[in-house]
């Protein structure tokens, strides 16, 4: 971990709200965004609507911030992925290894392991390969992070995003209902694991209905900036040919689809504000944010969101980092004025 409280940007500080997409383990990549916004220091984190492995870094990050401010949530983030790259270490059938693929795309695809469980995933439910239902991020997320404390302080306004089985709705979980079983019923990938009962409901992956979802923190928040940090590429050239690249491509489109709705929402709202159709003060008008690095992202493939290798890990915090410097320098100063990105032209 770089730097600390010392050594931080000075500046006005401007309050934010942090949308985090899901994504498996490239979910490492906005840890690096988290890290260089917490040491640059110049920006308040007021809530985090995060989904998936986003709403495993809002977890983290929050209890660090409860613990130690700004360097403790860093400390906590790198804690928390170390302990993912240790325990995958013990218990992930993916392996990699620098021959694999090549350079530095931290592929799985020419691993046997990752091939056999390519295809017991394709043939098998988690009910009949993983009959126990044993979850290693339980462990994890139990050893960094006390939940008791957050339900009863949290530094932050949390909203974790879930998609109920039965229903196909959205659930978010925030305040009394922050729970290890809400990270994980965020988490939650139907073809690896089984559906998190929380409440008496079953829940899978919030990435099908919110990925992740923008409207608690238009409601909860006080501010009007929103800093959405992209896991998903939604831009993805070339036509997708091999089966892989094709599902691929799908979750993709689908993951993203959630948010792409919620931009179209907002883009219209903040024209009719704009255009004096609707009172600014009985309206929202919201500053969108993008935080997204669609090459870098696009060119990992499907196999390496399985890939939690430490070297691959601190690969893709070093790529959050870098982008997260490089949209401070461009965009610090919109914050509090107006959206640094074209809503219509990025989202629509």
């Amino acid at each position: 971990m770089d730097g600390n409280s010392g050594n931080r940007a000075s500046g006005e500080r401007k309050p934010i709200a942090l949308a985090l997409q899901g994504g498996g383990m490239h979910g490492a990549f906005t840890w690096g965004v988290i890290d260089r916004l917490l040491e640059d220091g110049r920006l308040d984190i007021e809530g985090v609507s995060a989904t998936s492995a986003g709403a495993m870094n809002a977890a983290v990050l929050a209890y660090g911030m409860l613990k130690g401010g700004p360097d403790g949530a860093r400390q906590a983030l790198h804690d928390f992925w170390l302990a993912i790259a240790r325990s995958a270490e013990r218990y992930s059938p993916f392996r990699w290894v620098p021959w694999m693929k090549g350079g530095h795309s931290f592929g799985l695809d020419n691993s046997p392991l990752y091939a056999v469980a390519d295809m017991v995933l394709r043939l098998m439910s988690p009910y009949q390969f993983n009959p126990h239902n044993m979850n290693p991020l339980r462990d994890v997320l139990a050893s960094q992070v006390d939940f008791e404390a957050l339900r009863r302080e949290c530094p932050c306004h949390l909203f974790l995003c879930a998609t109920n089985v039965e229903t196909g709705k959205i659930r978010i979980f925030s305040g009394e209902d922050m729970s290890i079983e809400a990270v994980l019923a965020s988490a939650c990938l139907p073809t690896l694991f089984q559906a998190v009962a929380v409440d008496g409901q079953h829940y899978w992956d919030g990435g099908y209905v919110g990925n992740p979802a923008i409207f608690p923190l238009i409601y909860q928040c006080k501010t009007h900036d929103v800093v959405i940090v992209h896991i998903n590429p939604i831009v993805r050239p070339g036509v997708p040919r091999t089966a892989a690249d094709i599902l691929n491509r799908v979750n993709e489109v689908s993951f993203n689809s959630s948010l792409m709705r919620e931009m179209r929402a907002i883009a219209f709202v903040t024209s009719l504000i704009q255009q004096g159709k609707i009172d600014r003060a009985e309206m929202k008008e919201m500053r969108i944010h993008s935080v997204r690095n669609d090459e870098t992202m696009a060119a990992l493939g499907v196999s390496s969101k399985y890939n939690a290798d430490w070297k691959f890990l601190c690969f893709l915090r070093d790529k959050g980092r870098d982008h997260a410097g490089t949209w401070l320098e461009r965009n610090y100063d919109h914050v509090g004025q107006r959206s640094s990105v074209d809503i219509s032209g990025e989202f629509l």
